[in-house]
């Protein structure tokens, strides 16, 4: 996979000519990687100044924390490809074909609707996060928008008030840069209607899902530890 494929939800406009594609919460990688830096400076720390029992708690609780941090920013994405899409939660991996991928939307996460024969399902991604104070204000701007323009227009009748109100709706629309959740909608939107719409669409069958144990142990383990240490 080229760099060039590889697109975040903030990463631009995504393509749909094949090929595959990532969309992640950049806020998400921020985190995780400012954990790790604060992570390993403090046991750093703790390995060369504290050798008491509080310094072990300690330690074992920002590998907790830390197991934490990875489940929940580190591992969530959506990678879709030309076979459907791979949604990776904190926990769980759901493989879905785009013949069954029958809607994407976004509440307050991303959801892709399935559709087979025998069933549906919806399924929410953790990577791509719709915020509702966001979707508020961006209604609020809008219906100002809306009521400065009818002010600037108010004054003139005719061809001539619509086509002034029509420009101005036009300029601001293209100010507006698209959240990192209607980026993605619009990206997976576009690579499921090109599946269905292709010649040679396939039967869509339920999605996949199974548990990974690798962030369930990078939580587990650590918590057992810490709860050892604090009752030895």
């Amino acid at each position: 996979m080229t760099a060039g494929q590889d697109q975040s939800a903030a990463g631009g406009k995504a393509s749909t000519e094949g090929g595959e594609q990532a969309f992640r919460s950049p806020v998400a990688i921020a985190v995780w990687w400012v954990w790790v830096l604060f992570t390993l400076a403090n046991l750093i720390d703790l390995a060369v100044q504290g050798r008491d029992h509080l310094s072990l708690v300690a330690a074992f609780g920002l590998l907790l924390v830390t197991g934490i941090v990875y489940a929940a920013a580190q591992r969530p994405r959506i990678i879709a490809n030309d076979d459907g899409l791979t949604v990776t939660n904190p926990f769980r991996d759901h493989r879905i074909g785009w013949a069954a991928v029958s809607a994407v939307d976004a509440t307050d996460l991303l959801r892709v609707r399935c559709e087979w024969p025998d069933g549906k399902r919806t399924i929410h991604a953790w990577a791509v996060h719709s915020s509702r104070r966001r979707q508020l204000v961006s209604q609020l701007r809008a219906e100002r928008r809306e009521s400065r323009s009818r002010r600037m227009t108010g004054g003139f009748g005719g061809f001539g008030g619509f086509a002034a109100q029509a420009q101005y709706d036009s300029a601001a629309a293209a100010r507006r840069t698209p959240s990192e959740a209607e980026q993605a909608v619009t990206a997976l939107s576009a690579r499921a209607e090109q599946a269905r719409s292709a010649a040679s669409r396939p039967q869509p069958v339920s999605p996949v899902s199974s548990w990974r144990w690798q962030p369930i142990a990078a939580i587990v383990v650590p918590a057992l530890a810490l709860v050892i240490a604090i009752l030895a």
